[in-house]
């Protein structure tokens, strides 16, 4: 149901079609200091998740990625877990007017898990902004919609779509994504910014999670955002 990664991180995959291509979604779960458990990019709530995420802990705080990637159940936790906090993403309040959210998230650590968990908001597309997350003791980096990886255990039509959209085997947004990105030098500096945290293991938002090599895997996935600018030097670091 849940697969532990590390102590206190869990994620649960769900099917998702996109245009007839099965790209399917990744919730990750993340115990904070406090015993209570972050929640983000719910997954549909079936009875057997709200139980496995009952045993974990109190569900205390919803996170989407943005506000296309992983808010469509959220109102399921509110219902099911009444001391849940709802937390928005840049621009998912206009969206959802459905739901009250208890908060804004944006470039700096919410105080709700500052403690454990680090965050930045991806910036510089001309649609949305996202929101990568960086668990400190599991060295985690969390993404949405900016890292697809799609890897061999895909079906053959996604993995055919992969390559065509650039993310077959990289971690990296698809291509039509990269030609909407409005302002590339605020993109960039949001992905520096990811890059100088610590991490290791990458959950992406959509395909397969990297449990080791995540930096290198991220340097290698950006190259046509880092190398324009001369910021990957020949070692796989980033010039600063």
């Amino acid at each position: 149901m849940l697969t532990q990664h590390a102590p206190r991180l869990w994620t649960y995959e769900e099917p998702l079609r996109f245009l007839s291509f099965e790209i399917g979604r990744i919730m990750t779960v993340i115990r904070l200091s406090s015993g209570e458990l972050v929640v983000q990019s719910p997954a549909e709530l079936t009875p057997a998740l709200e139980s496995a995420l009952s045993a974990l802990g109190d569900v205390r705080y919803v996170v989407p990625a943005s506000k296309l990637h992983g808010h469509l159940y959220m109102e399921q936790y509110r219902a099911a877990f009444p001391a849940v906090e709802l937390l928005a993403a840049p621009g998912l309040e206009a969206r959802r007017t459905d739901l009250t959210f208890d908060g804004l998230l944006g470039d700096v650590p919410d105080p709700r898990w500052a403690a454990d968990v680090d965050q930045v908001a991806v910036s510089g597309h001309r649609w949305l902004t996202e929101l990568a997350f960086f668990h400190r003791s599991s060295r985690t980096l969390i993404l949405g919609d900016v890292g697809y990886h799609v890897g061999s255990s895909a079906p053959l039509k996604t993995r055919l779509m992969a390559r065509l959209a650039g993310v077959h085997g990289r971690i990296s947004p698809p291509r039509d994504f990269r030609l909407t990105v409005a302002n590339e030098a605020t993109f960039r500096r949001s992905i520096r910014d990811v890059l100088a945290w610590d991490f290791d293991r990458v959950i992406p938002g959509h395909g397969e999670i990297v449990e080791t090599g995540g930096k290198r895997a991220v340097l290698d996935g950006f190259d046509w955002l880092l190398q324009s600018a001369g910021d990957v030097d020949g070692d796989g670091g980033t010039r600063t």
